[in-house]
């Protein structure tokens, strides 16, 4: 089990957590900040080298609509928008990285948290410059996950891999919820075992392209169907993620 965070601190506290459960004793912790690219790119490549196997990979790193920033603009250290690169371009920088490993170690899952909050991408205007809200920050980031998701399940149909998204759950109390509504609807424990079922269960062994609300099957935003949207945001991607396998 590889567990990502950006405190080292609580990723020790987390594995701590796992081995007092009887689940972490091979658990290992990564460190790295989705708002810097060259720490994926190192994360990435030291879980590259350092694994002959990996069966699933879990994107769910993220911030919400408000918090940081109190819903002001903000950009990364690659001068992204925030948002758009630790919800989306972070994870998948860390995707492509890992792909080769992922695809050898089949069969593999690829899971992506997203949300029923998706907006549609402007492609004249990705990174917010012109107009910010950081509702749309979020959506649109959300929706670039959905969309890639089904990309992957298309471009690896037949090779054992799978990719498939959800919502996991409606405003659980997580740090970002709370600071922006002040009060959660769902519990924490709806949204792992969400989650969770499409890592493990195996009755969705060979199932892809898939988006779940919750631990239903239910439609994204019409934009993630369009393949020529799809198309452009994968180059885009490409262009702003540059890696060259070492």
């Amino acid at each position: 089990m590889l567990v990502h965070g950006r405190d080292p601190a609580r990723g020790e506290e987390t594995l701590a957590e796992l081995r007092a459960q009887g689940g972490g004793e091979r658990a290992t912790f990564y460190r790295a900040d989705y708002a810097s690219l060259d720490e994926v790119r190192e994360m990435g490549e030291r879980i590259r080298d350092e694994h002959d196997a990996l069966h699933a990979l879990v994107n769910n790193a993220g911030i919400g609509t408000t918090l940081p920033g109190d819903g002001k603009r903000m950009e990364s250290r690659d001068g992204h928008e925030l948002r758009f690169q630790v919800n989306y371009l972070a994870g998948y920088l860390l995707t492509r990285i890992l792909k080769p490993l992922l695809v050898d170690s089949a069969p593999t899952r690829i899971v992506a948290v997203s949300s029923a909050g998706q907006a549609p991408i402007d492609f004249d205007d990705v990174m917010l410059e012109r107009r910010y809200d950081g509702v749309q920050a979020y959506c649109q980031s959300k929706l670039a996950q959905v969309m890639h998701t089904l990309d992957l399940a298309e471009r690896h149909a037949g090779d054992g891999v799978t990719a498939n998204c959800l919502h996991p759950a409606t405003y659980m109390p997580t740090k970002m919820v709370l600071a922006a509504r002040g009060s959660a609807v769902s519990t924490l424990e709806e949204g792992v075992e969400a989650t969770l079922r499409l890592v493990a269960d195996p009755a969705l062994a060979g199932v892809t392209g898939r988006y779940y609300d919750g631990q239903r099957e239910a439609r994204a935003h019409p934009q993630a169907y369009d393949g020529d949207a799809r198309r452009r945001l994968r180059e885009l991607s490409e262009r702003l993620t540059p890696y060259y396998r070492a």
